[in-house]
């Protein structure tokens, strides 16, 4: 009997083994491991503002409205529909109902003014989401699934904003139970992948929610269970990661690896243009010599944009002509073809501005001051192999270029505040280009060209209040044209993220405003 009951017990934990190993198989073809590329300080989206953060949490949150990645427009998220006053000032959403956060906690319009209230809470130190609110004033609770947003002036983009990650609507019981520093590790939102766990610098990982039935209509039901993302800071790496099967998604692969990737039929090669504002390089109109409009515009006509796009970015990225990626809305098709590479129109515009070699050196000089421009340069974005190149061909226009390398965005940051600088390099990302607001306006403690134009001001700001398209592409086309006239930047590319999958990997696409994918859809073939 003894021996009888044994061998059972063998018999069943055999195939509890088997049963255990079959499970951890699925698992595994339902696991995919996303490959990020870029340290981050913080990923609370309501905090921190690196782009980096909304590739993970843009699958952990939902957000009141979203924009359907075909068409672009508005779409239900977690509100089924709003209304918005005839003056601009209040937006009524109606929340849908039956909806639950991932610790069991129900949404509910309280819910939202808790995620509003953390916010703009001085506290929070937010670096991107209280600004997207734009003129905000408050909330009322109407009830339980009503809730009203007031401004104090019309913001246009608010619809824009509350679309996006840095907005999404978070549990309000997980806010209250953690600090503002640990819920990073803690996260609660309502979407098709709850947070798992973070270890800064190693991995993120995320589950399915099982209860998930309340995604915006272009989510369709995938497969994927579970996802690492893991960093892979060294670029050289990603593709070797993609090709040994270490990594069955990954962005910002360097545009030779993707070239050399367009011959493997086990990979595809997804570029995503993203909206917002080009690779450009901001003049610091303070300080001799880009305080000299004419100086600006030779440096502009002296640089061969097109040399640059075949030998640093393959030809994936377009050339950029003005403040705005062509994708991005009210792009104007006014500023193609502005500031085409021109040597002569440079040397002419640099001897009209009093600038001569006196001393046969190769670079010019006014008054025996040699002409050198000092231009910050971040490690990001194939930057440093750009300003490389412009070093080069400014030096053909009798320019020396002093390249200043920052090793990180904060470092960047302190740079700028010195104020010794001609050039830098820094970019933004969005659909709406009310971000120039931010770089523009005379009063921003972001304009770091220091360029004041009461013109440019009252464009830009009417352009955010207007909530007529045709209004609103008129005033951007003016202050496109403006900025370009007064050549305050030099764009060099369009940005475009060159993005690549497994084969196996199916139904992997990615909202409007590119970087961010939507992983609720992606199968992987061959898993159950």
């Amino acid at each position: 009997m003894r021996r009888r009951f044994a061998a059972c017990l063998l018999l069943l934990l055999g195939l509890s083994a088997c049963s255990g190993a079959a499970q951890s198989q699925e698992v595994a073809r339902n696991r995919i491991t996303y490959g990020l590329t870029l340290p981050v300080s913080g990923i609370d989206p309501h905090i921190n503002s690196s782009s980096e953060l909304g590739i993970a949490l843009r699958q952990v949150y939902d957000t009141l409205v979203y924009r359907d990645p075909a068409s672009k427009t508005f779409v239900p998220g977690l509100a089924t529909e709003w209304t918005i006053s005839p003056d601009g000032l209040f937006y009524t959403f109606k929340l849908r109902q039956g909806v639950t956060f991932h610790d069991g906690t129900p949404l509910n319009a309280q819910a939202v003014g808790a995620n509003l209230d953390r916010i703009v809470d001085p506290n929070t130190a937010s670096q991107k989401a209280v600004f997207m609110l734009g003129q905000y004033a408050g909330y009322e609770v109407v009830d339980d699934y009503t809730i009203l947003i007031k401004l104090s002036e019309p913001y246009s983009p608010l619809l824009d904003s509350l679309s996006q990650v840095y907005l999404g609507i978070a549990s309000p019981k997980a806010l209250g139970e953690y600090s503002l520093e640990r819920y990073q590790f803690h996260q609660v939102g309502t979407g098709p992948f709850q947070f798992v766990e973070y270890v800064p610098g190693d991995r993120i990982v995320l589950r399915r929610n099982p209860n998930y039935t309340w995604g915006p209509t272009f989510y369709q039901p995938g497969n994927l269970e579970e996802i690492e993302y893991r960093f892979f800071f060294d670029a050289p790496t990603r593709s070797a990661a993609l090709e040994s099967g270490a990594a069955q998604i990954m962005g910002e692969l360097l545009p030779t690896d993707a070239r050399a990737l367009t011959a493997n039929s086990a990979v595809q090669l997804l570029p995503v243009a993203i909206p917002g504002q080009p690779l450009q390089f901001l003049f610091n109109t303070r300080r001799f010599p880009t305080d000299n409009r004419q100086v600006r515009q030779a440096i502009l006509y002296g640089t061969n944009r097109n040399l640059i796009i075949d030998a640093v970015f393959q030809r994936f990225s377009p050339v950029a002509w003005g403040p705005l990626s062509a994708n991005t809305e009210f792009y104007s098709r006014d500023v193609i073809g502005l500031y085409a590479q021109d040597t002569g129109q440079a040397q002419s515009l640099l001897a009209a501005a009093g600038f001569q070699d006196s001393d046969n050196n190769g670079y010019l000089d006014i008054n025996g001051v040699e002409l050198e421009v000092t231009v910050i340069v971040p490690p990001w974005g194939l930057i440093p192999e750009v300003a490389q190149l412009l070093q080069d061909q400014w030096r053909a226009i009798g320019i020396r270029a002093r390249l200043e390398p920052v090793p990180t965005r904060n470092a960047l940051f302190e740079a700028v505040k010195t104020g010794e600088y001609n050039l830098v390099a820094f970019y933004t990302f969005g659909l709406d280009p009310s971000f120039l607001n931010q770089f523009f306006l005379s009063d921003s403690p972001d304009n770091w060209t220091g360029y004041a134009n009461p013109e440019l001001d009252k464009t830009l700001l009417e352009a955010a209040r207007q909530t007529d398209p045709g209004i609103r592409q008129n005033l951007y086309g003016l202050a496109q044209r403006l900025i370009m006239d007064e050549a305050l930047i030099l764009p060099i590319r369009d940005y475009v993220n060159l993005n690549a999958a497994s084969a196996l990997v199916k139904g992997l696409m990615f909202d409007p405003y590119g970087w961010f994918p939507l992983l609720n859809n992606v199968s992987v073939a061959g898993a159950s």
